[in-house]
């Protein structure tokens, strides 16, 4: 519910940004009802508001949303084996639901933080959306009251029990130093692409020596 709350304020400023940039209102809802992805989003209004097309608008938001390739990879069978379910889910693979359902393993409570996560944070950034979008320039930034540092705390704190592993702790590392020296020369978004770089530092798992057959039939 906090990152819902805090996804509500921001899907709020998006529309407020919208709406700033002159785009009509069914458009900015159409977006977050059919995009929903934050950055991509915001990318259009950022397109729109330099005078840019919609090619680039689209080319930049596919760019961005790269990264949903590996999520669905990772998350197919925990959102279900039937085509709708799948359809649906894919939908609302967001960085936040992928995280707060991986963090659960898998099997039922996975798949019950995955729906439950994604409904909420698809409620809630489509009702800040309109509010945002009705009440223009009422709508302050949400950076001024620390609302965007809720998204990344949230996500380390899901983070942080998988470090245990020596090879997470790797990738962790690698990851989050490829996306720092990536953000000043790339635009938002694609720094966590090129974090998954830090893939390369995992490294091979060794398998246990199986034991000898009769290593201890001597005590029997």
């Amino acid at each position: 519910m906090a990152i819902a709350a805090a996804v509500g304020v921001v899907g709020a400023s998006f529309g407020a940004l919208g709406s700033a940039a002159g785009l009509a209102l069914p458009l900015i809802v159409g977006l977050s009802v059919l995009v929903l992805a934050g950055a991509s989003q915001f990318l259009v209004v950022a397109v729109v508001a330099a005078g840019g097309g919609p090619v680039a608008a689209v080319v930049g938001g596919l760019l961005i949303n790269a990264r949903h390739l590996p999520y669905g990879l990772a998350m197919g069978d925990t959102v279900g084996d039937r085509l709708p379910a799948r359809l649906l889910g894919a939908h609302l693979l967001i960085d936040e639901v992928v995280a707060f359902s991986r963090a659960r393993g898998t099997g039922r409570r996975a798949r019950t933080a995955y729906w439950l996560c994604g409904a909420l944070l698809f409620t809630f950034w489509n009702i800040g959306t309109v509010v945002g979008a009705l009440a223009g320039a009422a709508v302050p930034d949400p950076d001024t009251f620390g609302v965007d540092a809720a998204f990344p705390a949230g996500l380390l704190a899901l983070l942080v029990p998988a470090l245990r592993r020596a090879d997470a702790r790797r990738v962790g590392l690698a990851a989050a130093a490829v996306a720092l020296l990536a953000t000043p020369v790339l635009p938002a978004g694609l720094p966590v692409l090129a974090g998954m770089l830090g893939l390369l530092a995992a490294g091979t798992q060794r398998s246990a020596p199986e034991a000898a057959p009769c290593a201890d039939r001597g005590s029997r």
